[in-house]
Parts: structure tokens; sequence; C-alpha cells
């Protein structure tokens, strides 16, 4: 790696780092610049979600203050996050790259869907809803792993994905959401970090300047994304989104 593709790495890792923070989608920006750099896909997807981990730890500090009265249900929400983690690296190792690519613009556009509606869906389902609920029922902690196999397999926009479904399912700020979706991406990360530590071929250069890059991009999209109001929250995650689908078609 020369020095020029070194500067393009870490400054993929600051991009992605901030774009997590506020939205998801961050692998989107990384992923592509390490296959550009010369890495190969497997080897690319390992050492970003690796890399991704630092950012996600400097984002979820930076929202500490939406977390505050959300720990039962980070805890409840959060074993789901670290099986469904779990699940997804140990697929990405078996099964073919295409055997998830190829369905992921459709799961960006059903979240997409779920955002825009999210609103109306929410009133529709509150008075449904049980007091349990609102530290994540059976459908919330189902989803939450789903998203979680995901983002271990891939990872490109998981943190639209569950912000989709956390915001239908739970009663709260889409702030506080974000919040929380911010911990379980970061679970998701970590746990399938540590499994490819020990049985992939992790590029640790690129992965360690996409930590360091994402650790101040996680602090950026922290300290200003938390100032967004819902609407206009909303509005960066359908942007984000429609643009991750269709870089992923097109590629």
């Amino acid at each position: 790696m020369t020095e020029l593709e070194a500067l393009a790495v870490f400054a993929a890792g600051m991009a992605a780092g901030t774009i997590n923070a506020v939205v998801g989608s961050g692998t989107l920006i990384t992923f592509p610049v390490l296959l550009a750099v010369g890495y190969a896909p497997v080897t690319a997807n390992v050492s970003n979600t690796v890399g991704l981990v630092p950012g996600s730890v400097a984002g979820s500090i930076g929202y500490r203050r939406e977390l505050a009265g959300q720990g039962r249900r980070a805890a409840r929400l959060s074993v789901a996050s670290v099986l469904g983690g779990i699940t997804g690296a140990l697929l990405l190792l078996e099964l073919p790259a295409s055997a998830f690519e190829a369905i992921v613009p459709a799961f960006i556009g059903i979240a997409l869907v779920l955002i825009v509606a999210q609103p109306w869906l929410s009133r529709r389902l509150a008075a449904r809803r049980r007091p349990e609920s609102d530290h994540g029922g059976p459908l919330a902690v189902a989803g939450t792993y789903g998203a979680g196999v995901y983002g271990g397999y891939f990872g490109a926009a998981q943190g639209i994905l569950l912000i989709s479904i956390l915001g239908v399912l739970l009663p709260d700020d889409l702030q506080r959401l974000n919040a929380l979706k911010n911990v379980l991406t970061g679970l998701v990360n970590f746990v399938a970090g540590v499994v490819f530590i020990f049985v992939a071929d992790i590029a640790w250069k690129a992965a360690l300047l996409i930590a360091a890059g994402s650790l101040i991009g996680g602090w950026l999209g922290a300290r200003y994304g938390r100032r967004l109001p819902p609407a206009v929250l909303r509005a960066v995650i359908v942007v984000v989104g429609t643009a991750a689908m269709i870089d992923l078609l097109a590629g």
C-alpha cells in the first residue's frame, strides 16, 4: 500500500465513522476503497468490520445523553445483536458472497419504506403495544437479530436497516433510537470482528487505518448528528439509503 493509498483508506474510515454515527452504511465507502487499493473482497470485508469498531464506540459515547434510561432495553437487544453478529460472521466464511449481496438492495429498500412510514406506523401500533414492548418485544428482538446476521455478513446499511426496525417497533424519539442503533451495530461489528481475527485473513494495516479514521469520524458524527431534528434525520437516512441502494445496484 502506497502512502497515497493509505491516506485514502484513512479518509474513507473517517467518512464511514461519521456516517455510521448519524445514519449507517459507512461500509459502502470503506469497502470499495479497500477493493480499489487491491484487497480481495473477503479480506476487505473482514478488515473493514474490524476497523469500524472504534468508530462505533466513539459514536456511542457521543450519544451517551440519548442512551440515558435505555439500559434495560439495550441489554435485552444486545443479546440478539451479539448472536446475530456471530451467525452472520460464520455465514460469511461458509457461503458465497453472492448469496446475500443479491438481496442487499431489497433490504435497503424495505428499510427506507419503513423509515418514511415510521410516524404513521408507530401511531397505528401504539394502541396495540404491551408495556414490555417499550423495552423490546419479541418482534424487536427478532428484527434486531436479523439485522445482526446481515451486519455480521456484510454490514452495508446495517444501521439503516436496524433503525427502521427500531423506529417502527419501539415508541421513542428517533435520536434516542439512533443512539441505541450505534450501540447495537457496534456490538455486531465487535463480535464479528473477534470471529474474523481467529479464522479469517485480516489486512491489519488497512484495519488500523480505518480504525483511526473511524474513531475521529464517530466523534464528529455524534457531535453534529445528535443535533438534527427527527424530520431532518429521517430525510438524511432516506438520502443516504437511496444512494447506497443505487450504488449497490450499479455495482
